[in-house]
């Protein structure tokens, strides 16, 4: 079963107040993005690895590599003006039997979480890996609201796994911003997602706080190799 994976990196990183989007910001010696890339190279060297980007950002990016001799083996898509018009272009791209989608600034995905999902394919359509909700919940408003139960709930990660057929599908259907990741839209075409479990340390890298969090992790893996 061949793997395509796409990493998404088109956000300009409004909430990290930086200078520049946060998928480019440092985490010791090389970025975010370059630690996320090469996540899903040391797995598997064989895959082919799509890249989404901003088009303002692309020369950066390959100016970036240079510098710092990264030289993984990655292609380079044109994003569009939502996550939804990148992946529909990276998808002309794939060649897999599969494809993954992965969130550009979450480089602490372990081979763990990435295999479960690859191996849930193996007899399901589309894939999901998730951690159990930990804190008590509630719906509603500030004035006006109830408890609900966590157990019905799950935090969702990337990332997330599609046989080729059924995302190209997914993505026939029209943007609403009311989907914001893949598996929500594959289920709207019609496909039931598998859950399998996510890794912890999987943290999205939105904001400063999730910055220093990030670095605190850095700084422990430095220590242990």
């Amino acid at each position: 079963m061949s793997i395509s994976i796409i990493i998404t990196a088109g956000g300009i990183g409004k909430r990290m107040n930086a200078n520049k989007p946060k998928q480019f910001i440092h985490l010791g010696d090389r970025t975010i993005l370059q630690r996320t890339i090469e996540c899903f190279y040391q797995f598997d060297q064989t895959s082919q690895i799509l890249l989404t980007l901003p088009h303002d950002w692309i020369s950066y990016w390959e100016e970036e590599c240079e510098r710092s001799g990264f030289v993984v083996p990655h292609q380079i898509i044109q994003g569009g003006v939502e996550r939804y018009d990148s992946i529909k272009n990276a998808l002309g791209y794939v060649t897999g039997d599969v494809v993954l989608v992965h969130d550009g600034v979450r480089p602490f995905v372990n081979h763990k979480t990435i295999g479960g999902v690859i191996d849930m394919l193996q007899t399901s359509k589309a894939v999901a890996p998730v951690l159990k909700i930990k804190h008590s919940m509630r719906r509603g408003g500030q004035y006006d609201n109830t408890a609900i139960p966590r157990s019905d709930f799950w935090e969702v990660q990337t990332p997330q796994g599609f046989q080729r057929d059924i995302i190209e599908s997914a993505y026939e259907l029209p943007f609403s911003a009311a989907i914001t990741d893949d598996a929500t839209l594959v289920e709207k075409s019609g496909a039931n997602v598998v859950l399998v479990d996510g890794n912890e340390e999987n943290i999205k890298i939105t904001t400063p706080f999730d910055l220093k969090i990030a670095a605190v992790m850095i700084s422990q893996m430095d220590q242990t190799e």
